[in-house]
């Protein structure tokens, strides 16, 4: 017989920005250590339906999914941590959950009932609870994580369906509770008053916390710990300190573990609990604790104020520096200021090799431009992400082609040479249309290429987000030149991956090679990137 499936609830008290994520993502990776199948599910209180629309100054990186789902960037980190299943029912928002209310009522499923918050939309919330623990055979355990903050008007809905849950599965639910335990330097004191309030609201909505997670810049004396489990109601053992990480996000699965919180979760929801195996990530982590040599990479692009915008980006580099023995040294450039100083050299200069990521619009542009023709002159290391494979495209076509006027029909519709173009305006597929590509995609690699070399392979999946292509027609002329398209869209013509010939490693691709990086399996090309730069660099 099947063991019923469990529920663990992750919420988050005091203040935003606690790691809800990287928590929730550590627990994942425990339990599945121990032999659990998991599934993860963020739900996200505000009104958009997804995060596509939303800047990346706002929300940080859209994360994508196989299915092609524009979701939440936590869901990066349960793809790195974990191997839960991801797809469109790992993300849900309100703006989804009353829109499909919404439709319902419009289409007189209610049958004239009146449509309210409690039963319907929390009704929604738990549907959707339970179909991410359905998305494949065999989950043990669903982890639920909630955006935002207790308290907060927008998640109300999110934490009735949850007190809700914790009835219609009495003992198959786990609550944890995130919160900030700060500490005053001019008293030198921890206090945990925020803390007991965080629980206390949280009990004011009817659910009560199985483990308290305090998040704090140092350890906790144990008569702070005994304190909190007094005035907050959970066991001394349920007290969990969440220490700021000095060396990696990736220890904190096993600071958790040294504190028995994977072992405390099975015993309390009566799963099988083995010991964990956590031989390949302490590993991991030596290697990176320990490294026998730095890389530098620049990276050019337009959101890099914002630190989560190029989160998987950052993560896919560090995966990669690792698995050579190497700890990589990010240098951030604003693609618009890249020319400030005139000469893109005095700008970008100090750096051993250059990543420009994806992006849309204008702003920025010429400074890409101006990077990619640097480091096709200087020989440097170039990967480029989406619309970084369309600047190598431009910039290539414009100085070596020398079509000076190339250009993309993003930035200028009426360019009388669209390298890159919708699809709609390549006369030679006007049939395919001009939609966003979102989600996975087959691609042939072509033999003798740095592609071919760094799969291993003929035949690979990657994700994608989307609108421009390289242009075909530009395709012989820019080959005869040293441009090869190395990868194509599987039964089709499109360029998926372009480098050029005589250049120690400059590629580029249409898709976003970063969402399938993980610590003990860095993506193959930024592997292979790394590798090129360590080499170039001696």
């Amino acid at each position: 017989m099947a063991m019923q499936t469990k529920y663990i609830f992750v919420t988050g008290g005091v203040c935003s920005s606690l790691g809800k994520g990287l928590t929730t993502a550590s627990i994942g990776m425990l339990l599945e250590q121990k032999g659990l199948r998991v599934a993860m599910l963020k739900l996200d209180p505000y009104l958009n339906v997804d995060p596509g629309t939303m800047s990346p100054y706002q929300h940080g990186e859209v994360y994508v999914t196989d299915d092609g789902a524009e979701t939440d960037l936590d869901l990066g980190h349960y793809y790195r941590y974990t191997n839960s299943p991801l797809s469109k029912v790992s993300n849900a928002t309100s703006g989804q959950i009353y829109n499909t209310v919404i439709k319902r009522e419009r289409q007189g499923d209610y049958l004239g009932k009146t449509v309210q918050v409690v039963p319907h939309i929390t009704d929604e919330i738990k549907h959707r609870i339970i179909q991410c623990g359905k998305q494949s055979e065999g989950i043990d355990v669903v982890l639920v994580e909630v955006g935002g903050t207790v308290g907060d008007i927008e998640s109300l809905p999110f934490m009735e369906a949850i007190r809700q849950m914790r009835y219609d599965y009495i003992g198959d639910c786990f609550n944890i509770h995130l919160t900030y335990v700060p500490y005053i330097k001019a008293a030198g004191e921890i206090k945990t008053k925020p803390t007991q309030h965080a629980v206390q609201v949280l009990r004011e909505i009817g659910i009560f916390a199985d483990a308290i997670l305090c998040r704090c810049e140092k350890p906790l004396p144990e008569d702070v710990k005994a304190k909190i489990s007094l005035f907050c109601n959970v066991p001394r053992q349920a007290v969990i300190e969440e220490v700021d990480v000095e060396r990696s996000i990736y220890e904190v699965p096993l600071k958790l573990h040294e504190q028995g919180l994977d072992d405390m979760i099975c015993e309390k929801l009566n799963l099988p609990n083995k010991k964990a195996d956590l031989d390949a990530w302490e590993k991991m982590i030596h290697s990176i604790c320990n490294p026998k040599g730095t890389i530098t990479i620049g990276i050019v692009g337009k959101y890099v104020q914002h630190q989560d915008a190029y989160k998987s980006v950052r993560e896919a580099l560090h995966h990669a520096a690792n698995s050579e023995g190497y700890k990589v040294d990010i240098k951030w450039f604003e693609a618009d200021k890249v020319l400030d100083k005139g000469k893109v050299e005095e700008t970008i200069k100090g750096c051993d090799g250059y990543l420009v990521p994806g992006g849309f619009g204008e702003r920025g542009w010429m400074g890409k431009i101006m990077t990619a023709k640097f480091c096709r002159e200087n020989k440097i290391p170039y990967f480029g992400i989406c619309l970084g494979m369309q600047v190598l495209a431009v910039e290539f076509a414009r100085h070596v082609l020398g079509l000076s006027d190339a250009n993309t029909t993003e930035i200028d519709a009426d360019t009388k040479n669209p390298v890159i173009s919708l699809l709609s305006e390549q006369r030679q597929v006007q049939d395919m249309g001009g939609t966003m590509r979102l989600g996975a995609y087959q691609c042939q690699l072509k033999p003798n290429t740095k592609a071919k070399a760094a799969y291993g392979k003929e035949s690979i999946s990657e994700r994608h987000r989307h609108r421009w292509e390289f242009n075909n027609i530009y395709q012989q002329a820019m080959e005869e030149k040293g441009f090869v398209v190395s990868g194509t869209l599987e039964h089709g013509s499109l360029c998926e991956i372009a480098e050029l010939k005589d250049h120690p490693w400059m590629l580029g691709v249409q898709f976003h090679p970063e969402f399938k990086s993980k610590p003990t399996a860095p993506h193959p090309l930024f592997h292979a990137f790394v590798k090129a730069v360590i080499h170039e660099s001696k």
